[in-house]
C-alpha cells in the first residue's frame, strides 16, 4: 500500500503557541497520524528572531523572516497564523495566503472579530477553508461543539466566561479579599497578565471572542461594534463581599442572545447566582455555556490560553484538514451571512445589584426608592449597615427585573442627591 502523503503546513509566529504546535506534533506524531489519516509535517516556518531557542528542531525546515512572504511561497497546502493582531503582518499574510489557494488555521480573535466575514468569503470563493478554534476559549472544542454537536439546534443563547485573566482577577479577590490592584500585579507575576493588561481586564478580548461565537452560533455577519464594553477596573472587594452575602459570584461574562429587539452582545461584570455551575469555575479556567432548543444547556470547561491548549485546538484543525474536512467558517455559507441588528443596550432587561454610598440622614432611603418608583424600578432586598448620623454609609439594593434604560435614569437622579457622595455603582444580575 501506498504511504499516503503528508499534509504540509507553514507557521508563521514561533512565539509560546507556535512553539506548542511544534512540540504537540512531534510528540503525537504516531498519535496524530492514525487520527488525521496522513502525517503533517512542518515545511516552513516565520519568526523575527531565528536565533531564539525556542526548543524545537527548526534544522530541516524552511526559514521565512517574511511571513508574507511565506504565505506567498513556502511548498505548505495550509498556512498557520499565530502572530496575533486585527492588522498588519497577520491579516496581510492571511489574506495571502488564501489568495494563493491555502487554508488557514488561526488563533487570532482580534483578526476575525475585525475581519472574520470577509475572510471566510474569500476563503469560500478559493474553495479553501478559514478554521479557527484557537481562536477562543483556547482548549476548549467551543466552535466544534457549535459547528457539528449542535448543528441541528436553533442556537438561543451563547455566553461564559471567555477571559482566563479577568477570571484569575475576581476569584482571588474574592478568596484572598484583597484589592483589585494588588491582585493584578500578582497575576502579571505569574504571567497571567501582560504589562499592560488593557486588552484583558477592559473586556476587549473577551469582546473579540465573543463576536465570533455570536456570528457562529446565530449565522450572522461578525458584528464586533455591536457588542456592548464593559471590564472590571471598577471591581471591589466589598463588592465581592455583598455579592457573596447576596448569594452571587461577580464573573466577567460574554453574552449573545436573540432578543426581540435584534442581536444582543454584552460583554461586563456579572452577579451569577452561586448555584449555577459557572459561578463555579475559577482561576485561569474558562467556560462556554449554550442553549439550543432541542439540546437544552450544555457547559463546556477548560483553561482558554496557553502553550498546550491552544496548541491542541490548532492541530484538532489539521487534522480536520488532513481527512479532507472543510466546513464553512462560520457554520453556514459564507455567502449566507447576514447583517443581524443589534439589540440597544438600553432596552436589556434584568434585575440589578447596586451599591451607594450616602450620608446616613433621614430622608435618604425616602429619596432613592423615590427615584426608582418614579421609573417604575421595584427594590428586591436592601442591605444597609449602622453607623452614626452623619457619616457616610454603604447601602446596597437588588432590584427585580427592569429596563436598563430606566435603571440608568433612576440611577443619575440617585447620584444628583446631595447626600449621595460618590457615583453609584451598578452591575447586573444574570438569571442563568
Amino acid at each position: 500500500m501506498t504511504a499516503a502523503q503528508p499534509l504540509t503546513i507553514a507557521i508563521a509566529g514561533l512565539g509560546t503557541v507556535g512553539a506548542g504546535v511544534m512540540r504537540l506534533l512531534t510528540e503525537n506524531a504516531a498519535l496524530i497520524e492514525r487520527r488525521a489519516g496522513r502525517p503533517i509535517r512542518v515545511a516552513a516556518v516565520s519568526a523575527r528572531d531565528r536565533t531564539r531557542d525556542r526548543g524545537v528542531d527548526l534544522g530541516p525546515i524552511a526559514w521565512f523572516g517574511d511571513a508574507v512572504a511565506m504565505a506567498h511561497e513556502a511548498p505548505a497546502e495550509v498556512f498557520i497564523e499565530l502572530i496575533g493582531g486585527a492588522e498588519g503582518i497577520a491579516r496581510a499574510a492571511v489574506e495571502a495566503a488564501i489568495g494563493r489557494g491555502r487554508s488557514v488555521v488561526t488563533a487570532n480573535k482580534a483578526l476575525l472579530a475585525h475581519h472574520g466575514t470577509a475572510l471566510a468569503r474569500q476563503a469560500e470563493a478559493k474553495g479553501v477553508a478559514l478554521a479557527y478554534e484557537a481562536a477562543v476559549a483556547g482548549g476548549i472544542p467551543v466552535i466544534k461543539s457549535i459547528k457539528e454537536g449542535l448543528a441541528g439546534n436553533r442556537i438561543q443563547s451563547v455566553y461564559g466566561i471567555l477571559n482566563g485573566t479577568c477570571n484569575f482577577i475576581l476569584s482571588t479577590m474574592r478568596k484572598s479579599r484583597r484589592s483589585f490592584a494588588d491582585v493584578l500585579a500578582e497575576a502579571q507575576k505569574l504571567g497571567y497578565a501582560e504589562a499592560d493588561p488593557a486588552f484583558d481586564i477592559d473586556g476587549l478580548d473577551t469582546a473579540h471572542k465573543l463576536a465570533v461565537l455570536a456570528s457562529l452560533a446565530f449565522g450572522a455577519e461578525v458584528n464586533l461594534s455591536g457588542v456592548h464594553v464593559e471590564g472590571i477596573r471598577a471591581m471591589s472587594p466589598v463588592d465581592i463581599d455583598y455579592a457573596d452575602e447576596l448569594g452571587f459570584r461577580i464573573k466577567l461574562l460574554g453574552i449573545a442572545r436573540r432578543t426581540e429587539h435584534g442581536l444582543e452582545q454584552r460583554v461586563h461584570p456579572a452577579m451569577v447566582p452561586v448555584g449555577a455551575s459557572i459561578a463555579h469555575v475559577d482561576g485561569v479556567f474558562n467556560a462556554v455555556v449554550t442553549e439550543g432548543d432541542f439540546v437544552g444547556r450544555t457547559l463546556m470547561e477548560g483553561r482558554g490560553a496557553g502553550a498546550g491548549p491552544t496548541a491542541s485546538a490548532v492541530v484538532a484543525d489539521l487534522i480536520d484538514l488532513a481527512r479532507g474536512e472543510r466546513r464553512p467558517a462560520f457554520a453556514v455559507p459564507a455567502s449566507d451571512l447576514k447583517p443581524m441588528p443589534s439589540a440597544p443596550m438600553d432596552r436589556h432587561r434584568g434585575a440589578y445589584y447596586v451599591r451607594l454610598m450616602v450620608v446616613d440622614r433621614p430622608g435618604v432611603i425616602a429619596d432613592v426608592a423615590a427615584a426608582l418608583r418614579d421609573e417604575e424600578v421595584s427594590m428586591e432586598a436592601m442591605i444597609q449597615r449602622a453607623r452614626d448620623p452623619g457619616e457616610a454609609v454603604p447601602v446596597v439594593l437588588t432590584t427585580h427585573e427592569t429596563e436598563e434604560a430606566r435603571m440608568r435614569r433612576a440611577l443619575a437622579r440617585i447620584s444628583r442627591l446631595d447626600s449621595v457622595v460618590e457615583p453609584p455603582h451598578m452591575i447586573r444580575i444574570e438569571a442563568l
